[in-house]
């Protein structure tokens, strides 16, 4: 009876593992991000792109022969499900790695479980300055906040010539993160923000701070929002009679801007990731992108590609030295130089992506390139070679 016992024992126990997800002969990574909600655009052309990437290791063997699981999670874009999400991944999913968080507020609230874990994280997204600062295993593949700043501020007072600049932005971590930073560039290049007015999340009337704008008369108003509320304000601020230009940040890659907004984004200049010249990958990947999805991948779902592509080569150099190792993957990101479909992508000491920084003019629903700039070490918006 006892040996009955024991093996009954046993079998549950067993069952009771895989249940939990014990490790089989995979390769496993996650991804955290909006599916549903205000912001779902984004995590569905996010998550869309790595999953594009994680195919094709699959295709070419996946990694030592064991195949790449893709655990994709809704985060709805609350911290609340995005804490929820990191706990299955790791307790049950046995993740090796992470693509994401897409929204700052839930990075800011994952990172912390991620950096303990001692999981390696990559974000395509998250711009605020205080991600990465989280630990060591926290990594973007977007620019920060300070960059994205230090060249748009600059690029606004020096080469659109605006005295005054306006700012309307949503209470989020985002868009409050650079609408902070490029008070502080454009002031120190000279510009004076005359106005700043703010909006709670999930507002959808923008007229009392438009007015409130427009009494004003700035030479410019700056949106660094996410494409939903973009779109409300250029299509409400029309309806003002407002003819005051519009400058944005890389929430306007979103190609939902021109969906929802139409002609009513023509003109706008904002910063985002650059099309790096003297490489066809980008172009390969939006092909294949699109006529996989129907849509066109915004600057998120590049990095986000990269940002696979690269855990996913760490975690390889890990196998092929022994087996996963988790301080091994962090140290290869860190030290890594991949070439991808937003550029070159390395990484500064603190996890922070090098980077250029392009600037974009809507025209005929679609973005323009008018240049890509740095900022040397004098402080100077210079042209990128």
């Amino acid at each position: 009876m006892r040996k009955i016992a024991y093996i009954l024992l046993m079998s549950i126990l067993a069952i009771s593992l895989v249940g939990c997800g014990a490790k089989d002969d995979t390769v496993r990574i996650g991804f955290i991000g909006p599916l549903t909600g205000d912001a779902a655009n984004y995590g569905q052309l996010i998550s869309q792109a790595a999953t594009i990437a994680v195919d094709e290791w699959n295709e070419k063997g996946g990694i030592e022969g064991k195949e790449i699981k893709f655990f994709i999670e809704d985060s709805q874009g609350t911290l609340e499900k995005g804490q929820a999400a990191i706990e299955k991944l790791i307790n049950i999913n046995k993740i090796e790695g992470l693509v994401g968080c897409v929204l700052t507020g839930v990075s800011l609230g994952v990172g912390p479980r991620a950096q303990a874990e001692k999981l390696v994280m990559i974000s395509p997204s998250t711009t605020h300055a205080d991600f990465t600062d989280i630990g060591n295993y926290l990594f973007r593949t977007v620019p920060s906040d300070g960059l994205q700043a230090e060249v748009a501020g600059r690029y606004f007072s020096q080469e659109m010539g605006i005295k005054t600049l306006a700012i309307l932005h949503v209470k989020n971590d985002y868009s409050q993160g650079l609408a902070e930073s490029v008070t502080r560039v454009f002031e120190g290049a000279g510009g004076k923000v005359i106005i700043t007015e703010t909006a709670s999340v999930g507002d959808k009337d923008f007229r009392t701070q438009l007015t409130n704008i427009k009494a004003k008369n700035p030479d410019a108003i700056y949106i660094p929002n996410y494409f939903a509320e973009i779109a409300q304000i250029l299509e409400q601020a029309s309806d003002l009679g407002i003819d005051i230009p519009f400058v944005s940040a890389d929430g306007f890659t979103n190609p939902e801007v021109f969906s929802l907004a139409g002609k009513h984004t023509e003109g706008v200049v904002y910063s985002g990731t650059p099309h790096e010249s003297g490489s066809n990958l980008r172009s390969t990947f939006e092909e294949k992108y699109v006529a996989r999805y129907g849509v066109t991948p915004d600057s998120f779902a590049l990095n986000a590609y990269d940002a696979a592509n690269v855990l996913l080569e760490a975690i390889e150099a890990s196998y092929a030295n022994g087996g996963f190792d988790s301080a091994f993957v962090r140290d290869y990101v860190a030290q890594a130089s991949f070439q991808g479909v937003s550029g070159n992508v390395s990484f500064f000491e603190n996890g922070d992506r090098r980077a250029n920084i392009g600037i974009f003019q809507a025209k005929n629903l679609a973005g323009e390139s008018l240049g890509v700039y740095t900022v040397d070490s004098q402080g100077t918006l210079v042209p990128a070679e």
